[in-house]
């Protein structure tokens, strides 16, 4: 009690703002829907956060880093931002003596020593200190030319690439376009490089796979090799061969080694291939079929006709 006999109060507390939109946030917050009470909690809870003096400035610095890290994905910037950095870095070790002053390459015959440069990523800024030996094989490795490949790097400035080449090996003709391919049916070049046209021509969908064994297999006919003017797998079973005299010759599916070792015989027994014929087709193992020409079809069927008639003649003439 105080001297004038009343009891004494603990004074008032003044709430403070957030206190007070703390405890309205509370009150109001079970009467909302699903997704607006989520919200109003979360309100609640960042409101009752106690933060340390300067949080405030580390807030705005962690957004404002945030927001350029969201506006480089959202502008696809990554990569030139990374390009530059590299720049710069470049820039900094060729400055201390880790440029690269010689570059051995080994193993190049089709490829130029350009596009061998190009394909690793190497330019004329690349230093040796920076640059990822690992990722420039994998670039060159993604070169449809090259089947394996090395990148040494020797300090200060020497740089030692190896490569293996894939071998051209065919032609390959898909829907009229044609292509230059290797043995293990890689398209080398989209299109036909004119010191390859002698190439064998494979024609067909899967063509380009199957052709190295096909191709093997043919190369044991030295009499029939020659000739040949393209290779057609059809329906990614069998083969046809078109000679460069305009005679087709259609294999089997299975054994086509026999079937041209029977043609082979009869070209040797009967001049078969020298005839003015067609097509031979070998599909069948127990018969072969020929198919003459339009000449030689018609001169057959007047042959036939004359010697109808010569017969019928010589009837008539034992008859009188």
């Amino acid at each position: 009690m105080d001297d004038r006999g009343y009891l004494a109060q603990a004074p008032k507390r003044k709430i403070g703002r957030r206190a007070a939109v703390v405890r309205w946030l509370r009150v109001h917050t079970s009467a909302q829907p699903g997704w607006r009470r989520t919200m109003l909690r979360w309100s609640t809870a960042l409101l009752q956060l106690e933060l340390r003096r300067g949080a405030g400035a580390s807030a705005v610095a962690l957004l404002l880093v945030v927001s350029a890290g969201y506006g480089a994905v959202r502008g696809e910037h990554f990569k030139t931002i990374g390009a530059n950095l590299q720049d710069i870095c470049d820039s900094a070790a060729n400055s201390m003596g880790f440029g690269i002053s010689e570059i051995a390459i080994a193993g190049r015959h089709n490829l130029s020593r350009k596009a061998i440069l190009a394909s690793a990523g190497i330019t004329g800024q690349t230093s040796l200190l920076f640059l990822n030996a690992h990722a420039a094989r994998a670039r060159l490795m993604k070169n449809p030319w090259v089947a394996e490949a090395t990148v040494l790097k020797l300090y200060p400035s020497r740089l030692r690439i190896g490569i293996t080449e894939r071998k051209p090996f065919a032609l390959w003709q898909k829907d009229r376009h044609v292509s230059l391919i290797a043995a293990d049916g890689t398209v080398l070049e989209p299109y036909a490089p004119r010191r390859f046209l002698s190439l064998p021509l494979v024609v067909g969908e899967g063509a380009q796979h199957e052709a190295q064994d096909f191709l093997a297999l043919i190369r044991r006919y030295p009499d029939i090799a020659p000739r040949v003017k393209a290779y057609a797998l059809v329906a990614q079973r069998r083969w046809n061969i078109y000679l460069k005299d305009g005679v087709e010759v259609l294999l089997p599916d299975a054994d086509p080694a026999h079937a041209l070792d029977t043609l082979v015989d009869l070209d040797r027994d009967k001049k078969l291939l020298s005839r003015d014929i067609t097509r031979v087709d070998l599909r069948l193992a127990d018969r072969v079929t020929v198919r003459l020409s339009d000449a030689a079809y018609a001169a057959r069927e007047a042959a036939i006709k004359a010697a109808e008639k010569a017969r019928k003649a010589k009837q008539k003439g034992g008859e009188a």
